[in-house]
């Protein structure tokens, strides 16, 4: 079994190499001084108290702006095991002390959690958590909590507006029916204004930034010291695992699905985990499992999944996130993040169309493409096209503006063709054989070049205006004039800036998108050439 990574403890008068940190190298050394802060050497004491091993490789560092980071002392290698976390040190719903009312009460998921949460940090100093809670800020600044005026002035048009209005919601309506009614009938004696719909909103940002899954008995809940370390996209450092009797040991998350991986973060006010009373069996096997592979069951791990330089910080990655994404469950951006999209609402699709035609058409038309079973994403309350990084629409988004567009002839042609194609692509093929004088065959799959006439071009440069049209009268450039005037410590402003901008050039880019297909085929019209540029991607 792999030891933690031990080395000797730092010399005061020697203070490290500052770490590559986004604070300055003034408030690291102002910060360096508050890593042995009261809060700190609480925290550190809390740990040892429960059993919680942390390598002496780690160092954590309190900056003001940003809160606390780790980093690395000496050198770290891939596979060092720099943690251990007892999983009776998490704070779930079995751990609480609250765990009686809150089963009783049939809570689970997020509500239990939050319950959980409230109620340990209405005991202050008796928690047991009490060195834990006290590291933790009074709530994270998630749009979750900022006030409903902040949500309209400032992700007004984004990705984020109507989601976050949604979410309080029904984050509301939470409290009032289940939290409320509980105060006032539980067992023991309740501070009501412990477990304030502001508590609850509070407690709600702190699980969705800081929770993660544990196993099936505990569900999932706060992990002490696992939740200290800091994001970056495609740059994962440390990996947070769970061992238990029946689940293999799992090094790697996949980033692609890392919100739907039992060891990922958890986050989004869809994830309704819920926790099984007999799913857990405390029972022998747990023993034998250990003298079998050396491994505590009843231990979680941070391991090292690649190097990482001494003076560096220690990165965990929360999945493959765009900034809409991030921001929502986490209270932050990232310039350039590869992973940004934007959406583009069936709503406004349908807009864009019934400014050209009629409602019945375009219902018959959307009727039409449903029925050859194409759709877009859906989420709880609509249904729309994501429009990539590099600006490039869905083939959904293209299959639905060409049927819309398609001549009542050939879309009658279409109609019958749905009844007996046996390829569902084969409908829409046989129309793009014929026009283009291409073969078709039932195993090839629709490019989207094929689709990018210059009525579907010209329809994607008006759904650019109308999208563009969802923020307000600014220009871009003004907000990129505002981003660099803006301070990090203006949180909201400088996060919902960086949420602007990136989605506006994503925008920009759908429009470049739109734009050349369009010119190309102008180009092509004119000169009569069949186009090389449209071909059938084979499987």
């Amino acid at each position: 079994m792999l030891k933690i990574g031990g080395a000797a403890p730092l010399n005061p008068a020697l203070p490290p190499q500052p770490y590559r940190h986004s604070c300055s190298r003034r408030n690291y050394f102002s910060s360096n001084l508050m890593a042995s802060s009261r809060r700190l050497r609480a925290f550190k004491r809390w740990m040892k108290s429960q059993g919680i091993q942390c390598s002496d490789t780690l160092d954590f560092i309190d900056c003001p702006q940003q809160g606390i980071s780790v980093g690395a002392l000496s050198d770290l290698h891939e596979g060092d095991v720099v943690a251990k976390i007892p999983k009776t040190a998490c704070l779930t719903i079995k751990t609480s002390g609250a765990r009686e009312m809150i089963e009783s009460a049939g809570l689970d998921g997020h509500l239990g959690v939050s319950v959980a949460l409230m109620y340990e940090k209405s005991l202050a100093q008796d928690s047991p958590w009490a060195g834990y809670l006290q590291l933790l800020p009074p709530q994270e600044c998630l749009p979750l909590v900022w006030t409903l005026g902040e949500v309209d002035s400032l992700l007004s048009g984004t990705e984020l507006h109507k989601a976050i209005k949604e979410d309080k919601t029904l984050m509301y309506e939470d409290w009032k029916e289940n939290i409320l009614p509980l105060v006032y009938s539980a067992p023991q004696s309740l501070n009501p204004s412990s477990f304030s719909v502001k508590e609850y909103f509070a407690a709600r940002s702190l699980i969705a930034s800081r929770s993660f899954q544990i196993d099936e008995y505990h569900g999932f809940g706060m992990v002490p010291l696992a939740d200290l370390f800091n994001h970056k996209t495609g740059a994962e450092d440390v990996h947070f695992t769970s061992v238990s009797p029946n689940q293999e040991y799992e090094d790697d998350v996949d980033s692609e699905n890392g919100d739907n991986n039992e060891l990922s973060k958890i986050s989004g006010h869809d994830k309704r985990d819920s926790t099984c009373e007999n799913s857990y069996i405390h029972s022998d096997s747990e023993s034998d499992y250990s003298s079998v592979t050396g491994e505590d069951p009843m231990m979680l791990q941070m391991i090292m999944v690649r190097e990482v330089k001494s003076g560096d910080e220690v990165f965990n990655t929360y999945g493959s996130l765009g900034n809409a994404a991030l921001l929502h469950r986490y209270g932050f951006t990232e310039a350039h993040n590869p992973f940004d999209i934007v959406n583009i609402d069936l709503e406004l699709v349908l807009k864009w169309g019934c400014s050209l035609f009629s409602s019945r058409y375009c219902r018959a038309r959307l009727s039409l493409w449903r029925r050859i079973n194409i759709s877009g994403s859906v989420s709880e309350n609509s249904e729309y096209f994501e429009v990539s990084s590099n600006g490039e629409p869905e083939l959904e988004l293209l299959t639905l503006l060409y049927i819309m567009l398609l001549p009542d002839n050939t879309c009658h042609k279409l109609d019958i063709s749905i009844c007996t194609a046996d390829k569902v692509s084969a409908n829409i093929g046989m129309i793009l054989s014929e026009k283009h004088d291409i073969t078709w065959s039932t195993s090839s799959e629709i490019s989207k070049d094929l689709l990018l006439t210059e009525k579907v071009c010209r329809a994607l440069l008006a759904l650019v205006d109308i999208r563009e049209s969802c923020y307000d009268s600014k220009l871009i450039d003004e907000d990129v004039e505002a981003l660099k005037r803006c301070c990090m410590t203006e949180r909201k402003l400088y996060h919902s800036l960086m949420l602007r901008i990136s989605e506006r050039r994503i925008l920009e880019k759908f429009r470049t998108y739109a734009t050349a297909g369009a010119q190309i085929q102008t180009f092509q019209d004119a000169n009569g050439t069949s186009t090389t540029r449209k071909r059938l991607k084979k499987h």
